[in-house]
């Protein structure tokens, strides 16, 4: 009897736990026999495996086989688990040293030719590897740069099954063609996942990317106001105006206000990006805040997760820690967005399935755009809306009230007039207001420094009510409006992170009444006071 083991990872979203790899040889009929709760692709492996020893100029021995995966509870599936599945039954073979392999842990698909595929989810499997002592990852040539993302771990990315066995047998390692470009032929993004462009990026014609700029935005000073306010509280905004106004470009514009993500935040992102199979060609690692903007005729799974099986990320785990546009929100299925409702809240979705639950990480920036009525020239100057009064009715409520109620910014997007669509002056640019944003986000993380959150979005409200409270008499008109049943206690703590936001934007040490009333305009389309005019610069 010879027997042989290494490791892999079996993952559910991005989370997920090591595998054992167990290769046992006995003398008897050969037979090849894969245990562990295997899904279809993984128990696929087993032609690809055979078919990939064989064709790397190794013996594929003809004895019983058995392979175990364990723990045999945990569900399996893709093809990630090819390569380690090889070199436990080479070793078992006796081809390579056991002890080769034993604290190795291997991640990649395998061709019928032996060469080693790249597959998705490679960065969160190797920080899970990493976090339960593993130091010696090897993956496909391709994968290497994702893996090497996690510190203290060696990475070894090979082109091919061959190559593998000679680096464990100490042999001279074998040349071989270097993998074709990711997107042409197999792979996984031949594969029909695609990928999208950088987020909030043009592409110009001489292949460059440049950055949308707030300054090509005309008119719009309470809306630009709102972008910058929602950029450096992370609060959610909803833009309302009439076809054409500018909603969506405003919105792209919203991305490159955000401060560049942390090391730690942008590996959470590029573990959803990579388990997604999204993760731009050559770009190993999303440094800058993520934009998703599904279309309005987006399902469920699409926008939160889910799927047939073992559910999978949605655009609002796509969108962790950017920006997440829903355009034409009203036109929209409203189970689709009150779905949105629990994320905003706890900052992940947690789906659950007879396969599994999924829990994936959807701290978003959410941007709601809609028109005001199905033709959208209700309230437009010279509009002749044609829309029955009961009509208007129905289409807003779409929206529902208890969605509405977490979105911190309410803002009416006008018609650009024609002295203000061909004046040559400009507005500021997105450097220009990028730069308060970030003082901004810098002032609000010394404040809760220690206190697990870093912005006005994510402050509890009793925080705000008790320890950093607002200058006396500042709430006055709040808790007026709570008076009167027009704002809800959740509606009163997102006036105070607003007006703190408000208030770091302005300098203040603490919100005044001014800032109030602007967190409360915002809220409710109602000017108080000074207004937003009065308390921002």
């Amino acid at each position: 009897m010879a027997f042989a083991r290494t490791c892999s990872v079996a993952l559910v979203g991005v989370e997920g736990v090591v595998v054992e790899v167990q290769a046992d040889l006995e003398p008897g009929v050969a037979a090849f026999t894969l245990v562990g709760l295997a899904d279809k692709s993984l128990s696929e492996s087993r032609d690809r495996v055979r078919a990939a020893v064989l064709n790397s100029g190794a013996e594929w021995p003809q004895k019983k086989l058995t392979v175990g995966l364990s723990p045999a509870a945990v569900p399996k599936c893709g093809s990630g688990f090819d390569l380690a599945v090889a070199a436990a039954v080479l070793a078992a073979a006796e081809r390579v040293d056991p002890k080769a392999i034993a604290d190795l842990l291997l991640i990649g698909e395998l061709g019928l030719d032996g060469v080693v595929r790249p597959v998705r989810g490679v960065l969160p499997a190797v920080l899970i590897a990493a976090d339960a002592g593993y130091r010696q990852v090897v993956v496909a040539e391709q994968n290497a740069a994702e893996a090497a993302l996690v510190p203290d771990v060696a990475v070894l990315g090979v082109r091919s099954l061959r190559q593998l066995i000679a680096v464990l047998a100490g042999e001279p390692v074998p040349d071989e063609p270097p993998p074709r470009p990711e997107g042409d032929g197999p792979g996984p993004r031949g594969a029909g996942w695609g990928y999208p462009r950088p987020a909030g990026l043009y592409h110009t014609f001489d292949g460059t990317e440049r950055q949308p700029d707030l300054a090509e935005v005309a008119g719009q000073r309470l809306a630009r106001r709102a972008l910058e306010v929602a950029a450096a509280g992370r609060h959610h905004l909803f833009l309302q105006g009439s076809p054409g106004a500018g909603k969506t470009m405003l919105a792209e514009r919203l991305p490159g206000l955000l401060p560049p993500l942390t090391r730690q935040e942008a590996l959470e992102v590029t573990a959803v990006h990579s388990v997604s199979g999204s993760l731009p060609p050559g770009r190993p690692l999303v440094d800058r805040p993520p934009y998703c903007a599904p279309h309005h005729s987006a399902s469920l799974p699409a926008l939160v997760g889910g799927g047939s099986g073992l559910p999978r990320p949605g655009a609002a785990s796509l969108a962790h820690h950017g920006v997440l546009f829903l355009d034409e929100a009203a036109e929209m299925s409203s189970q689709v967005l009150d779905a949105l409702r629990q994320p905003l809240e706890s900052g992940q979705v947690v789906v659950a399935r007879s396969a599994g639950v999924l829990r994936m990480p959807a701290r978003v920036l959410l941007v709601l755009a809609a028109n005001p009525c199905p033709c959208g020239r209700h309230g437009s100057p010279g509009g002749e809306c044609e829309c029955l009064p009961g009509t208007v009715r129905r289409y807003r409520a779409r929206l529902s009230g208890p969605l509405l109620d977490r979105i911190d910014l309410r803002v009416p997007v006008e018609p650009v007039g024609r002295a203000e669509l061909t004046s040559a002056s400009t507005g500021e640019s997105t450097a220009a207001v990028a730069e308060r944003v970030l003082a901004a986000r810098e002032r609000a993380a010394a404040r809760y420094a220690g206190m697990g959150w870093a912005t006005n979005g994510e402050a509890p409200g009793h925080e705000l009510r008790t320890r950093w409270a607002p200058a006396p008499g500042a709430l006055a008109r709040a808790e007026t409006d709570m008076d009167r049943g027009t704002l809800t206690a959740r509606g009163l703590d997102r006036v105070l992170r607003v007006a703190w936001t408000v208030a770091d934007l302005a300098g203040h040490d603490r919100p005044t009444a001014d800032d109030v009333d602007a967190a409360l305009e915002f809220r409710t389309g109602v000017r108080r006071g000074a207004g937003v005019a009065g308390s921002l610069p």
